[in-house]
């Protein structure tokens, strides 16, 4: 069997963010448009997946969008009607429903089962990437497969043309005035520096606030619609009636829960980009721009030791004066602390920052993408079960 012509099943639990189904749509579509393959994509949350891609009819149990069959996955759903893949992607966490797990035990030729991990930057995961988990309770292996930041992981999702694409939109004008229209910004050169503000709450934003609109510069701050919007509508209940504040300065606008292919042209177009979770942050890297990564916060501050891993590779080229910069105003929007300062030493850095981001996106593009990896992963494997067959 080759991959083109085996049948992948992905299962996606939308857990309480848009990550979960943004990884797994971008993923499903790359792996159908660029290798042919025929992907069956099983979601528990349409509402949700309609956010990041409009085309989704949350009314059909069965559809198909950019070459992907969409599946609604629920409690209802009879899995006896259903045949199972021979590429089985158990994605994120999700658990995949035991009568599914039943029917793939019965084949005499497995399916091949992949729990595709969360992204981490830990030194253990390297030693975790591939290995197969045989099942207590049926006849079954399991391989993980872990996202990454080396040559020794999986990778990150990357289609072929993402960054030609980014370079053509910041080469034509035209195209960014379209987009800053769409937006409903008049005149976006009126601002020195435009700013992507997707993230969760945090207890000290109105520092951060009162540190841009007395920056002396003016100042564009669009917030996608999110947990951090509904704060800054909060503080400021303006943005709750017309979603755009003047303060001194700073020009805050509240912005529509966008389209995935939206939201990467804003963080193309704008200058700083923070994100959060997962798959902003993967686009973030792409876009070359810099950026500020909100890990999910864990209790008894447990993310920070992701966080950590993450920065000690990110940072390692960087110069000391960048580097600490960086690690110090990154490590306040992860916690509780203040960030009027460490946003004076980090901006102060934004030339460093971008030309070593740049270099950056260039090591990790060398590591392959994430949906190449995993075909090549496949084939391997069926490779070797022919030949013991």
């Amino acid at each position: 069997m080759s991959v083109s012509s085996s049948r992948w099943d992905i299962f996606c639990a939308v857990i309480d963010n848009f990550g979960d189904i943004g990884i797994c749509w971008r993923l499903s579509r790359q792996l159908a448009s660029e290798h042919g393959v025929n992907v069956r994509l099983w979601v528990d949350d349409l509402a949700s997946f309609q956010r990041i891609c409009p085309q989704i009819n949350v009314d059909e149990m069965q559809q198909t969008v950019a070459g992907v069959n969409i599946m609604l996955w629920s409690a209802r759903t009879s899995w006896a009607e259903y045949s199972v893949a021979d590429v089985v992607i158990e994605a994120l966490a999700c658990s995949i429903p035991m009568p599914y797990q039943q029917q793939m035990a019965k084949h005499d030729v497995k399916p091949l089962w992949l729990n595709l991990e969360y992204l981490s930057a830990e030194d253990w995961v390297e030693g975790c990437h591939g290995l197969p988990s045989p099942q207590p309770h049926l006849p079954l292996d399991k391989y993980f497969f872990f996202p990454g930041f080396t040559a020794a992981t999986g990778g990150l999702l990357q289609e072929t043309a993402l960054q030609q694409h980014a370079q053509s939109f910041s080469a034509d004008t035209v195209a960014q005035q379209q987009f800053w229209q769409q937006l409903d910004i008049k005149d976006p050169s009126y601002y020195a520096q435009k700013i992507s503000l997707f993230a969760y709450d945090h207890p000290q934003l109105s520092t951060l606030v009162n540190c841009w609109r007395q920056s002396g510069q003016t100042i564009l701050c669009l917030v996608p619609e999110g947990a951090l919007a509904t704060q800054l509508s909060g503080l400021y209940p303006q943005l709750s009636i017309s979603r755009e504040l003047v303060i001194d300065a700073l020009t805050i606008k509240i912005l529509p829960f966008m389209p995935q292919d939206d939201y990467d042209k804003l963080l193309w177009a704008c200058d700083i980009n923070f994100v959060r979770g997962e798959d902003s942050i993967i686009r973030a890297h792409w876009a070359g721009k810099p950026f500020i990564w909100q890990i999910y916060r864990q209790q008894q501050q447990a993310h920070l030791e992701k966080l950590n891993a993450f920065m000690l590779r990110y940072c390692a080229q960087m110069p000391v004066d960048t580097c600490e910069a960086v690690q110090q105003f990154w490590l306040q929007w992860n916690t509780d602390g203040l960030l009027d300062k460490s946003w004076q030493k980090f901006s102060a850095n934004l030339v460093q920052i971008a030309e070593y981001n740049r270099l950056w996106r260039v090591a990790l593009t060398a590591n392959g993408d994430l949906a190449s990896n995993l075909v090549h992963f496949v084939e391997k494997k069926f490779i070797m079960r022919r030949n013991f067959s």
